[in-house]
């Protein structure tokens, strides 16, 4: 018996030690609510990634909070202080990440954001440090927007933008882009995502006579503008942000949203790329890996930015494995170190190259001009 003793302690210790190691990740996304267009194909994508990265199990904790900032926050407490998350993943809207940063930084745990927001991660800073995203930044795709509008005639521009951070976020970005491109902006409206009406909006938006329009939105919320000013007989150019990029928003929309163009990742139009698109290859396999799982057709770009940070903590865990072992506060921090040195990691929106001072990492590769085209996206050379 006191020969067996020593083994069942080391047998148990074993096991314990085990499960300890695993790598926990934390998910919070908006799988209901007015962000849910773009949090189901986030959290169908969580159902792809891998389940052993470096040769340790990876183990998703996947939490909805609804599209409301206050659960996204409690949800991050929840899996901090109860799962011992190595890394946070989420959440879906730019508010929700915003008010997580606080939670994340406390606790020294990474995050690595879906939402597209700049100010998720500028300016730098002692709480950012534990802060990544994966979505274009909104002036590297104001600027393309800006740059289309100018070489397509349009002078002058009326803007509506959600009443929130996103909004908030564009309507400063595309007044820099615009501004560079000598285009004025003789409107400026506002609308909450669970507003049923913007007539009043829409009105203001028509009497300023804007050669064209862009709606600062997000999921199928952002069709309810363009409907309304089509149905109010606005014949001028529509412009969208890469914010509606789902199969969701052209169902919402409809024949009201055909003309549209709009600024994407090279995931949306990933087949008709040109061959020497340096995308295109890791844009395809996402598609593959997502319409296998789900069906052709249907795939969006808010699935990819949860693939590329799947992708991303492909690349990081493992060298985070040489420094520490998960569940531990050397782990996470050894993480977000990796996090910050990541290089030529392809993903579904582009190549990202991270640094202290930038912890998106993406360049002029992770955009390209889309038409709505007959209820499907067109690539715009």
């Amino acid at each position: 018996m006191k020969f067996f003793k020593p083994l069942l302690i080391a047998a148990l210790c074993a096991t314990a030690l085990s499960a300890w190691a695993d790598v926990n990740v934390g998910v919070t996304i908006s799988a209901t609510g007015p962000a849910a267009s773009l949090g189901i194909p986030e959290k169908n994508t969580i159902a792809l990634m891998p389940k052993t990265i470096g040769g340790q199990k990876i183990n998703y904790i996947v939490l909805d909070d609804a599209s409301d900032t206050t659960a996204a926050v409690n949800n991050t407490r929840k899996l901090i202080a109860e799962n011992k998350v190595d890394v946070i993943l989420g959440s879906t809207t730019t508010p929700a990440s915003l008010a997580m940063i606080d939670v994340a930084s406390e606790a020294q745990t990474p995050m690595i954001s879906v939402a597209a927001s700049a100010r998720i991660i500028e300016p730098m800073d002692a709480k950012k440090k534990w802060v990544f995203k994966t979505p274009q930044n909104d002036i590297m795709m104001s600027l393309a927007i800006a740059e289309h509008m100018a070489a397509n005639g349009v002078k002058t521009v009326g803007f509506i933008g959600f009443s929130d951070a996103y909004g908030e976020g564009w309507a400063q970005e595309f007044a820099k882009a615009a501004d560079l491109k000598k285009i004025k902006i003789v409107a400026n409206e506002r609308y909450a995502r669970s507003d049923t009406s913007v007539t009043g909006q829409a009105l203001k938006l028509m009497s300023a006579k804007p050669d064209a329009v862009l709606v600062a939105g997000s999921g199928t919320p952002a069709a309810l503008p363009q409907k309304t000013l089509k149905e109010r007989g606005y014949t001028g150019k529509m412009y969208q942000t890469h914010g509606v990029a789902n199969a969701d928003f052209l169902r919402v929309g409809g024949k009201d949203v055909d003309g549209t163009f709009l600024p994407a990742g090279p995931v949306l139009v990933a087949d008709q790329l040109p061959a020497s698109n340096p995308v295109k290859k890791s844009a395809l396999a996402y598609v593959a890996a997502y319409e296998a799982a789900y069906g052709k057709g249907t795939v969006s770009t808010f699935g990819a930015h949860a693939w590329d940070a799947g992708l991303l903590m492909s690349s990081a865990v493992p060298v985070a494995l040489k420094k520490a072992q998960p569940g531990t506060p050397e782990f996470r921090a050894a993480l977000r170190d990796a996090l910050e040195q990541t290089k030529d990691v392809s993903g579904a929106h582009g190549v990202f190259n991270m640094t202290a001072a930038d912890h998106l990492g993406l360049d002029q590769r992770a955009r390209v001009m889309v038409k709505i085209e007959n209820g499907a996206w067109k690539f715009q050379p």
